[in-house]
C-alpha cells in the first residue's frame, strides 16, 4: 500500500511521560510535606506543654500500694494506676495554667523562653482549652475513685490556685506549696487503695520534696545572677546561705523521718527488714546533697536522678530492697528472736 507524501498525517498531542523520578519527586517536594511538619511539631509542643517527665513525681501514688503489699493484688493495682494518670492529668492541667500566667517572664528567663507558649509554638487559647480538658479528665477519673480521692485533687488544685495568685511570689511559702503538692500525691494512692499511710512516711515526703524545691530555687539562683528576679520574683528575697542552710535542714528531716518510719512504724513492726532500706535512703539524701552544693545541681531534679549513676542505681536498690523486706524476709536480731 502506498502512502501518499503530499498527504498531510495529523500530529497527536501527547504529552510527554512523567518518569518515576519525576513523579517521586513531587511527592517528596518540601510544600507537599509542610502540613505533615507542621501538624508533628505541633503534637510535639503540646506534648512539651503537657510536661510528660513530671509525671515522674506522681510514682509517689504508688508508695503505698508498695508499703501495704497491695501490689501482690491486681485490684489495687489498677486502682493505684488510675489514681497516677489522674493526679498526672490535673497536674498537666496545672503545668499548663501556669505557663499561661508566667509567659512573660518565660520569655525573660534563658532556658524558659523556649516553653511552647512562650515561643509561640502554641497559642494561648489552645493552652487554656487544654488546660480545661486535662483537669476536667482528671476529675473525672477522681469521682471514679471515691470522694476522697477527689477530695486530694480538689485539694490540690487549690494549693496550686493559692500559689499561682500570690505565694510563688513569697521565700519559703512558694517552695512549701510545691512540697505539699508532693504530700498530696502519696496521700493519693493511700486512698484510691483504700489503706492508710503513715504520718512518718508523710514527714519524709515533704521533706524531700522541700530539699528539691530549696535546691532548684538555689540553682535558678547562680544560674540568673542579678537577673533572677526577672523570671521569679521570689528570687529576690532568698540569699545563697539561706538557702545552703534550707536545704541542709529539709535533707536532715527527711533522713530522720524515713529512718523513723523504718523503725517504728506499723509497717516496720510487722516488716523489720524495712529498717535495711533506710541505708538507700539515707545515701540518696547526702548524694543529692552533695550534687546541689558541691556542683551546683538541681535546676531538673528528675533528670538529675535518673542522669547520675549513683542515684540511679541507689534507687533501684531501694525499690528492690523495700519489695524483699514486704515480701516477709527476716531479722533476728532486730525481731528479738537471736538465732
Amino acid at each position: 500500500m502506498r502512502i501518499d507524501d503530499s498527504q498531510e498525517l495529523p500530529i497527536a498531542e501527547i504529552e510527554p511521560p512523567i518518569r518515576d523520578a519525576d513523579r517521586a519527586g513531587a511527592t517528596l517536594s518540601p510544600q507537599a510535606h509542610e502540613p505533615d511538619n507542621k501538624a508533628l511539631m505541633s503534637a510535639r509542643a503540646v506534648l512539651r506543654l503537657l510536661r510528660p517527665k513530671q509525671w515522674t513525681k506522681g510514682l509517689l501514688v504508688f508508695a503505698a500500694l508498695l508499703f501495704t503489699r497491695g501490689f501482690l493484688v491486681p485490684s489495687q493495682c489498677l486502682l493505684a494506676l488510675e489514681a497516677f494518670v489522674a493526679i498526672g492529668l490535673v497536674s498537666s492541667g496545672v503545668y499548663v495554667a501556669n505557663d499561661l500566667l508566667d509567659v512573660e517572664r518565660d520569655r525573660r528567663h534563658p532556658a524558659k523562653k523556649l516553653r511552647p507558649i512562650a515561643s509561640g509554638q502554641v497559642s494561648p487559647p489552645a493552652a487554656v482549652a487544654l488546660t480545661i480538658i486535662c483537669v476536667a479528665l482528671g476529675l473525672a477519673l477522681g469521682i471514679l475513685l471515691g470522694p476522697w480521692a477527689l477530695a486530694v485533687l480538689a485539694a490540690y488544685l487549690a494549693i496550686q490556685g493559692a500559689y499561682n495568685l500570690g505565694l510563688k511570689h513569697q521565700p519559703v511559702a512558694d517552695v512549701f506549696c510545691i512540697s505539699l503538692g508532693f504530700v498530696l500525691r502519696a496521700v493519693m494512692g493511700a486512698v484510691a487503695i483504700h489503706v492508710a499511710v503513715s504520718g512518718w512516711l508523710l514527714f519524709c515526703t515533704g521533706a524531700l520534696a522541700l530539699m528539691l524545691g530549696f535546691g532548684k530555687r538555689r540553682h535558678e539562683f547562680i544560674l540568673q545572677g542579678e537577673d533572677r528576679t526577672l523570671s521569679r520574683e521570689s528570687l529576690a528575697h532568698y540569699t545563697g546561705p539561706a538557702l545552703d542552710g534550707l536545704i541542709l535542714i529539709a535533707s536532715a528531716s527527711a533522713a530522720l523521718s524515713y529512718g523513723i518510719y523504718s523503725v517504728d512504724s506499723p509497717t516496720a513492726r510487722d516488716h523489720p527488714a524495712l529498717i535495711l532500706s533506710s541505708f538507700w535512703v539515707f545515701y540518696g539524701i547526702y548524694r543529692y546533697t552533695f550534687l546541689l552544693l558541691a556542683n551546683d545541681e538541681g535546676g531538673e531534679p528528675e533528670n538529675l536522678i535518673f542522669r547520675d549513676p549513683h542515684m540511679a542505681a541507689t534507687l533501684a536498690l531501694y525499690l528492690v530492697t523495700v519489695v524483699v523486706a514486704m515480701s516477709g524476709l527476716g531479722l533476728p536480731f532486730i525481731e528479738g528472736r537471736p538465732g
